[in-house]
């Protein structure tokens, strides 16, 4: 079909109306970079107070999260509140929480655990069954005490005190502080203070051995797994540009085939 002009009569005669010309402007050199600004400034804040991406990189929270999870986490619901965002809703770190926060003593290290007892809860386990304020605890999420895999210390907390081993382990601080928070033979979370365990109880340095968490070190709460990849548990240790290069390739090789799709997407409980 031909595409015609418009005609106007007038007293001259008929005349074609011009068609519309667009005219183009040109975003100048200051604009372009105060629109790359702009975007880079609303990621930062989104990343920086809203959400964040984390990778696991060990097995201490096996089998609910695994090494090679990519998790994003909410950085708003758990953060003390804050006058100048009266909407959000915030709440209380509580009981069943799977919690990321910063190590006590080391402020660039984050950890996933479990929150395990608030302020004010008393704790022990018994053959590797948590007791809460003399209770026990149903934790089918919890990897299972064996004859094969049984540790006193870690389940007859706290009947076995811990021994310093360095700050890779056991800090000599809390080997020393850990007896006056012993009361009838439970372990009493102090005030401002969080208990943490790993879902993989016999793999998983957490409060039996380095102590509370405080609560101006917790950072948010996983909410679901965008991305997993089978990953060796010893893969984000390795130093080095070239092993970082060589796990790239990998990645990109074994996408498809490594990749655990049944995970992407799912919620973190």
């Amino acid at each position: 079909m031909t595409r015609k002009n418009t005609l106007l009569k007038t007293p001259s005669g008929v005349q074609p109306v011009p068609s519309p010309v667009q005219e183009r402007v040109e975003e100048t050199p200051y604009e372009a970079v105060a629109s790359v600004c702009s975007v880079l400034v609303v990621g930062l804040f989104i990343l920086t107070f809203l959400v964040q991406n984390f990778v696991i990189p060990s097995g201490s929270m096996e089998k609910t999260l695994l090494v090679g999870d990519h998790l994003v986490v909410d950085r708003i619901t758990l953060a003390p509140s804050a006058k100048w965002m009266p909407l959000i809703r915030y709440r209380e770190p509580k009981r069943g929480d799977i919690v990321v926060f910063l190590k006590p003593g080391f402020p660039d290290l984050f950890l996933v655990k479990r929150l395990i007892g608030v302020p004010g809860d008393r704790i022990h386990l018994r053959n590797g069954i948590v007791i809460l304020n003399g209770v026990a605890q149903d934790q089918p999420h919890a990897e299972k005490t064996t004859l094969d895999n049984h540790y006193d210390f870690l389940d007859e907390f706290p009947s076995v005190p811990p021994v310093p081993t360095g700050p890779d382990g056991t800090p000599e601080s809390w080997a020393v502080e850990f007896p006056s928070h012993i009361v009838d033979g439970d372990l009493v979370v102090p005030p401002g203070k969080f208990f943490m365990m790993g879902d993989n109880r016999h793999n998983s340095l957490d409060s039996r051995y380095w102590g509370f968490v405080p609560r101006e070190n917790i950072v948010g709460r996983p909410l679901f797994n965008y991305w997993s990849f089978v990953t060796p548990e010893d893969q984000y240790e390795k130093p080095g540009i070239g092993n970082a290069a060589a796990w790239m390739g990998h990645v990109a090789l074994h996408f498809f085939t490594e990749t655990r799709w049944s995970r992407t997407l799912n919620p973190v409980r």
